[in-house]
């Protein structure tokens, strides 16, 4: 054993107690084996831990110094991605414009508390895949269940949240928008798995391994939440609206064509508006033709309230309507099918702009096996919980055993888009349990508009270093 000094035993110290009071944090005392191993680096030596520093020949110690440079730099990382904090860039418009696409966030693992990872053999910054080479950047050996650290506090309503896509559990490699399962209900399982030329290879992915999505939380465990018109109420009570929470109108111009100068004085990208040219649909909506029996172009884009009155007051168009239910009923040949909406297995003649009444699991709350239950609970109960279950006659069995009732295990959340009319959160896919949240965006670091040029104001340097609220 070496004679240590004075230095050496207080970086031991240092770095002993840090190591202690994570593994206080962690709750997992196994964990103290590791105090030898430290106690060993800084005082007893009895490891050759740095012999590479005394290599003879100045190539292998040089390969040596950057190979060991490498591997701390992927661990820090790796720790900091995993405890602290992590980068997440926003991919869509479902948040606008609160949030917008190209802007860098710092997700706060701290806020409510870091997971401990289910699958903790993985690459640092690579969700699930690899870049370039194509392969699963983690491997499912060991895995380990659902465990959440002490953090600084809780999911509050209106939070905005990321958090693992509950459907992305199951996943056609060749088509992961839309989800697995509103593909199977459109084509058919058999249809889907039979397909891979088309929609490539089903796979699972564990929890952590599920594509990051970012929404706000609109509706708690325990919760009775209903949406009327496009107002949400809370056990009977209407919530506010987000201040820049928007939706789709049909907008009638005075007879001219706008310029991007007029989209950007309303704020809408370049991707989220186009003309409509559809009589019959122009015709529903209850435009008028002009005095040379046209139509004034008329574009289909997403407003916020501000965005409204500013047309409105400046009589900058002719008309305003707003997008319904009504019409995409209507009009599917336009609009498209709108039959992406929550439970996939029953039709409670919910929509869009008018959802529920629907009561948001709670941890320890039980709820009644009837149909009606079964078709909005059975997906939680199966595919978060880890239960099978199955129907014998009118006989529910829940692991092999008759159940009337269910306890749930976790608290679940009901997340929205502040982009109303452009989001498919809780409305199209159910439910966000616990155990996939991630964390809480807490800054944008970086925001890049991506209809802009890098000298045309493609940074948006009043974005940088604000909150995310």
């Amino acid at each position: 054993m070496r004679k240590a000094t004075k230095k050496q035993w207080l970086f031991f110290a240092c770095v002993a107690l840090l190591y202690i009071l994570f593994i206080v944090w962690d709750g997992n005392y196994w964990l103290l084996l590791g105090i030898p191993v430290i106690f060993d680096i800084y005082i007893s030596g009895l490891i050759p831990w740095g012999a590479w520093k005394n290599a003879k020949n100045p190539v292998a110690r040089k390969v040596a110094e950057w190979v060991d440079a490498i591997v701390f730099a992927l661990v820090a990382v790796y720790l900091i991605n995993l405890f602290v904090f992590q980068n997440y860039k926003i991919p869509s418009s479902s948040l606008e414009k609160t949030l917008l696409v190209g802007d860098y966030l710092f997700v706060s693992k701290l806020s409510y508390g870091p997971r401990v990872p289910n699958t903790p053999l993985s690459f640092p910054l690579a969700q699930h895949t690899l870049p370039i080479i194509n392969t699963k950047s983690y491997i499912e050996w060991p895995k380990w269940d659902y465990k959440r650290l002490k953090g600084f506090g809780s999911i509050k309503r209106n939070d905005i949240v990321v958090f693992n896509f509950p459907a992305g559990d199951t996943v056609a490699l060749k088509m992961e928008n839309p989800d697995y399962y509103y593909l199977a209900k459109k084509i058919g399982k058999e249809t889907l798995h039979s397909g891979e030329a088309w929609y490539g290879k089903i796979i699972y992915r564990p929890v952590d391994r599920r594509e990051n999505y970012v929404k706000r939380c609109v509706g708690m465990p325990g919760d009775n939440l209903q949406i009327i018109n496009n107002e949400i109420y809370i056990n009977g009570l209407q919530q506010a609206l987000p201040e820049k929470a928007q939706f789709n109108y049909f907008v009638e111009t005075n007879g001219e064509l706008w310029n991007d100068k007029m989209f950007r004085m309303l704020d809408v990208r370049t991707g989220d508006f186009h003309m409509v040219g559809n009589a019959v649909l122009l015709e529903g909506i209850g435009i008028q033709r002009n005095e040379n029996g046209l139509f004034n172009p008329v574009y289909l884009l997403p407003l916020t309230q501000e965005g409204v009155r500013k047309l409105q007051k400046g009589k900058l168009c002719r008309s305003i309507h707003l997008e319904t239910d009504e019409l995409l009923e209507k009009y599917p040949e336009f609009f498209g099918p709108s039959d992406d909406i929550y439970p996939y297995n029953a039709d409670f003649g919910w929509s869009r702009d008018n959802y529920g009444p629907l009561w948001i699991p709670k941890k320890g709350t039980a709820v009644h096996l009837d149909e009606k239950n079964l078709a909005l609970y059975s997906h939680c109960i199966v595919n978060y919980e880890g239960n099978t279950l199955q129907k014998n006659g009118k006989q529910i069995l829940i692991n092999g055993e008759a159940a009337d009732s269910y306890t749930f295990k976790y608290d679940y959340y009901f997340m929205m888009g502040d982009n109303r009319h452009n989001s498919r959160d809780s409305r199209s896919w159910g439910f966000v349990p616990e155990d996939h949240v991630v964390g809480k965006p807490v800054m944008i670091w970086l925001s890049l508009d991506e209809d802009r040029g890098w000298f045309n104001g493609k940074i948006r340097w009043k974005r940088i270093l604000s909150r995310c609220q």
